[in-house]
């Protein structure tokens, strides 16, 4: 938004390519609410986009401190969009705090819009002012539209009989009303949106649609300051196709449900509440229609043990959780190891370790994934890259788990959770069906005799006449399934069972470059949610000359059959994750190959401008 002559439209609004804001106040100010209503009606405009909430780590932080400021990143475009984008165009500070925390990302001449009516002595006390920021010239690098949006609120809802306590609590959707002005969008969805949800309550729909109305009609009448116009984004040239806008949970837990259909079997989610996972139970707990039973435990345990016992029962099991989970769930994932039952572990990863800071993003349970279990306990790690991903590789986790029967982790995180990117929905009728084969002879049956080809072993419902049989956590004779202590026979079944998630790698696709060629001098190497990142960082550096490539992993475990022959091909191996260097590990450990860390454990994601000065670096060093 800097450039100083802009293209206009017949309504004398501004053309630009591509604008990101970011909404931020206090915990309460509704900022997730106004940032993910202002991405629906982007999308329904037709611009491709990404979003990154941002939630206090607090869970009850003081009203008007730093430590509860609530932020809310979108960036949309009328290209392609890859990431949230590094720094916003316009920021919209909520009090003092937002101001405070987020202004040194703002860059000199963007636009921060005030609420005014919040910079109080109290609150610019509690956000660490010792001065006002209004007065003093902090704020003169930049353009402001400073509004006592507290004030105004009130004055838009009085007819609906609200009080000042309820009043301001629409701040955010009077706010939300003139950037839908300044940005032309339309308010229509919103005003849908706000009737649904208000059905039982329409004094506050009706309330809230002023609120939403008066900032809009404010921006068409207000005088505007000197270098502050009204925009437009022109569509995205999006392939053909019916689009929603969807986030990484959302798609998991529809992706859960589709999977159920496509195998014909009915799903039990057994989950324990934790963040940022939890709504993945919110989703599938809509779903019960679609044969999705959900149950939520009263701890970590007893949510994976249920859904253990439902796949000895013979229907999908699933649970979920982050990193403290994944912890307290490892002797049972132990014993779906042992048993060899079909079980989906989502694990949406949060900063750690313990407790660590649960509402920020981190990349750091791959190692727990991959071995963080007590004995010799091979299973199968899958991570999508994007929040629209997550519908496929839920589909993918179940169709590994139930061929191959063992478990299947798929590692998301808090960012591909709660972003939100425009995804086309696909045709249920296009989606290859999920192949189950139950045991039903009982001639000659044990239950760990082996398909030859998967080493999968039987999967008999209880109940079935003639294939009564018992599994546990004991380990168990190769030939009989019965209790085992011959330590021959470990080993055996020990290598089997590496065997099994080994073979897997010859069902899963080879390791293609994401961008640039398959040789070269450098390849940034990513799994999980930097793929945006990095291949926009990659995607800047090529079109300056520099020779550099991207690949993304989405197979952790197994890793791709081909990835060591083409990693080979490039004389520098660049690492980033959000972690202290552990996909980089397991690539030495595995392929013997010198890669190079590059590591990031703020809990916030990778800016693009960090990965681009790394590619420089590593290619000046050849």
């Amino acid at each position: 938004m800097d450039t100083p002559v802009r293209p206009k439209d017949a309504d004398g609004r501004e053309i630009l390519d591509s604008v990101v804001i970011r909404f931020a106040g206090d915990s309460g100010d509704g900022m997730q609410l106004a940032g993910m209503q202002f991405a629906q009606t982007t999308a329904v405009a037709g611009n491709d986009l990404a979003t990154f909430p941002d939630f206090p780590a607090e869970i009850r932080a003081p009203a008007g401190t730093t430590f509860g400021v609530s932020g809310f990143q979108i960036h949309f475009a009328s290209h392609d969009v890859l990431t949230p984008g590094d720094d916003p165009d316009v920021l919209v500070a909520m009090n003092p705090a937002a101001l405070k925390v987020n202004l040194r990302d703002l860059p000199k001449g963007g636009l921060v819009i005030l609420n005014t009516g919040a910079f109080t002595p109290g609150n610019l006390k509690k956000a660490g002012y010792t001065k006002n920021p209004l007065e003093d010239g902090t704020l003169d690098p930049y353009r402001k539209l400073e509004i006592d949006v507290s004030k105004l609120v009130i004055a838009a809802v009085e007819p609906h009989g609200l009080g000042t306590k309820d009043a301001l609590r629409a701040k955010n959707l009077w706010t939300l009303g003139l950037l839908y002005w300044l940005f032309g969008r339309d308010r229509a969805p919103t005003v849908d949106w706000l009737r649904r949800k208000f059905a039982k309550r329409p004094d506050l729909a009706e309330a809230n649609i002023a609120a939403l109305n008066a900032g809009h009609v404010y921006g068409e009448t207000a005088e505007l300051p000197t270098g502050i116009a009204s925009y437009k984004i022109l569509k995205a040239d999006l392939p053909k196709g019916h689009y929603r806008n969807i986030t990484g949970n959302e798609a998991l837990a529809w992706g859960l449900a589709a999977a159920s259909r496509l195998a014909d079997l009915p799903l039990l989610y057994g989950s324990y509440p934790i963040t940022p996972a939890s709504s993945v139970l919110h989703s599938l707990a809509g779903l019960k229609h679609y044969g999705v039973t959900t149950f939520q435990a009263e701890d970590e345990i007893a949510a994976i043990c249920s859904a253990i016992g439902a796949a000895y029962a013979g229907i999908i099991g699933v649970t979920a959780t982050s990193g403290p989970g994944m912890a307290l769930k490892g002797e049972a994932l132990g014993l779906a190891i042992m048993t060899e039952l079909p079980l989906i572990i989502l694990d949406v990863q949060r900063a750690g370790p313990s407790t660590g800071m649960p509402t920020k993003t981190e990349q750091s349970d791959l190692f727990q994934a991959v071995w963080g279990r007590n004995g010799d306990s091979p299973l199968v790690v899958l991570a999508p890259a994007k929040p629209g991903e997550c519908f496929a590789f839920a589909i993918e986790a179940v169709r590994i788990a139930l061929k191959y029967m063992t478990p299947v982790i798929v590692l998301s995180d808090g960012y591909i959770a709660n972003g939100a990117e425009p995804w086309t929905i696909p045709s249920f009728a296009d989606l290859p069906k999920i192949e189950v084969k139950f045991r039903q002879d009982p001639e000659g049956f044990q239950p760990y005799l082996r398909d030859p080809e998967t080493l999968a072993r039987n999967w008999a419902k209880p109940g079935t006449p003639g294939l009564e049989h018992r599994i546990g956590g004991i380990e168990k004779n190769f030939d009989s399934g019965h209790i085992s202590y011959d330590p021959d026979n470990h080993h055996k079944m020990t290598l089997t069972r590496a065997a099994k998630i080994q073979g897997i790698a010859n069902d899963l696709p080879e390791q293609t470059v994401d961008c640039g060629e398959d040789h070269g001098d450098l390849v940034v190497v990513g799994w999980g949610s930097t793929y945006g990142t990095l291949q926009q960082a990659v995607r800047r550096a090529r079109e300056r000359g520099l020779a550099v490539s991207h690949v993304h992993i989405r197979h952790m475990w197994p890793m791709p059959r081909n990835l060591k022959s083409l990693l080979s091909n490039f004389k520098r191996i660049l690492v980033p994750e959000l972690n202290n260097g552990q996909l980089v590990r397991i690539l030495r450990a595995e392929y013997l190959l010198p890669a190079e860390p590059l590591d990031k454990i703020s809990g916030m994601p990778f800016r693009i401008v960090e990965i681009e000065q790394a590619i420089r670096d590593a290619l000046a060093k050849n």
